[in-house]
């Protein structure tokens, strides 16, 4: 067990007055089930619910009125239903719809308990006609590992120090540069994570990564609706495993015969999974954002790892220690998407790009990070300031002067100047400080 950032978010929602029972959502084995008993500790009495196990779903299956599950559940447990300071934990919580059905009673009835619920593909398993109960409870998601939890899993204490050392000395450089590489090979996962650091051997991550796979893929059969979606969704799942990182189209995705709407049904299922995430274009550079979803996404593996080992590059990225120049440069936007994800904890959060409305233009901007009201290009490039043409054009129309670039480089600033006479400042911003990027724009405005 180590530190994750979910148990501040956790923290603030038991300290809030506003407080509602707790959906946690979040791919299957991100460790949602480890942070919730991490965040137990907080407790004097803790309930553990698992509706993998049969006695413990059919506590909800057998039409209890409210009251008398609450009885059933303090009892089953040998728990007291006297004490306050209990959390309630009802893992896997997918499994039974009636427990998602009870969730408003305990916002309503019992208000005084702390109720979590967690589980994966919670909408695409849940029947039809059962709703989450709106308005009676709240969502957080749980992202992989970012970079900032991996070092606390190396125990690199000197090293997290200096990360929220605003700004952070170039001293530091080499030494963070190549923790990322590490993290940046073996993705988040935490299970890869822990074999790594007991191994150091990439070679005994594959059976891991393996089961990963497998269970995905023995999850899409249970919510798939005939057999033919089943042969879509497998295609899908593995095809996405090597398509990560472009921009896609539908049509005869992964090299197949297969059409544009079986495989859009198939990677929204994905999607709402949370293994993907569709990246979808804004062509303005204001506030509201509104996401042009005629064009191709681009995208977005949940983990790094996982792409890195199915797309068969673990072992140029071990032995280059580059991260630009593997996969095309792909790994290293693909692990900056992944980074900015996990900033956010918010189910409605997800990462956009930017590309010119013109026709025929082909300038495209890797990302865009709101920060407050303003729409922030982040490129992830080696180029020099003067050949990063895209972001140029951004800048050309944007309402503000600051940019990002995300590299292998230390820490700076360049004052740039545009072709139309553009001024605006460039945050050169090391892989290893993506996950403090609010921190240095706010740094960078004062």
């Amino acid at each position: 067990m180590f530190y994750r950032k979910i148990l501040d978010e956790l923290d603030n929602w038991r300290n809030s007055k506003f407080r509602k029972p707790l959906i946690l959502r979040g791919a299957r084995q991100v460790g949602k089930t480890t942070a919730v008993e991490m965040f137990s500790k907080n407790f004097r009495q803790f309930i553990h619910l698992n509706l993998d196990k049969v006695e413990d779903k059919n506590l909800f299956e057998r039409n209890y009125s409210f009251e008398i599950l609450l009885e059933a559940i303090f009892l089953y447990k040998d728990a007291n239903r006297n004490e306050p300071e209990t959390l309630i934990f009802i893992d896997e919580i997918q499994n039974s719809p009636e427990a998602v059905r009870q969730l408003r009673y305990f916002y309503e009835e019992a208000p005084e308990l702390f109720v979590i619920s967690a589980g994966s593909l919670l909408e695409s398993l849940i029947d039809n006609t059962i709703s989450f109960p709106v308005g009676r409870v709240e969502y957080l998601v749980m992202k992989p590992v970012c970079f900032t939890e991996y070092l606390h899993a190396v125990n690199a204490d000197a090293e997290l120090q200096l990360i929220h050392q605003i700004p952070c000395s170039e001293y530091a450089h080499e030494k963070l540069l190549n923790h990322f590489y590490s993290y940046a090979l073996v993705g988040g996962m935490p299970e890869v994570i822990e074999r790594y650091l007991q191994t150091k051997d990439i070679h005994q991550l594959k059976p891991v990564y393996e089961a990963l796979l497998t269970a995905y893929l023995d999850d899409i059969e249970k919510y798939s609706s005939s057999d033919s979606q089943v042969k879509v969704l497998r295609h899908s799942i593995k095809s996405v495993m090597t398509e990560a990182g472009k921009r896609i189209v539908y049509q005869g995705f992964g090299n197949s015969n297969y059409r544009s709407r079986e495989i859009s049904e198939a990677m929204m299922l994905i999607e709402r999974a949370m293994l993907i995430q569709l990246i979808y274009p804004v062509t303005q550079t204001i506030l509201p954002i509104a996401p042009d979803f005629r064009k191709s996404p681009k995208l977005q593996l949940f983990d790094t790892g996982l792409l890195n080992y199915f797309s068969g590059v673990q072992k140029d990225l071990f032995l280059s220690r580059d991260i630009m120049q593997t996969y095309h440069g792909r790994i290293a936007e693909h692990i900056a998407g992944q980074e900015l994800s996990a900033i956010s904890f918010d189910p409605l959060f997800k990462n956009i790009f930017w590309t010119r409305e013109k026709r025929q233009s082909k300038a495209e901007v890797d990302f865009i990070y709101q920060y407050e009201n303003l729409l922030i290009p982040v490129e992830v490039k080696t180029a020099s300031t003067g050949h990063l043409k895209s972001l140029h054009i951004y800048m050309n129309s944007a309402p503000h002067d600051i940019a990002v670039r995300i590299y292998s480089g230390a820490l700076s600033e360049d004052k740039i100047t545009t072709s139309s006479g553009k001024s605006f400042r460039l945050l050169n911003l090391p892989f290893y400080l993506i996950n403090e990027i609010n921190n240095y724009i706010k740094w960078l405005l004062s």
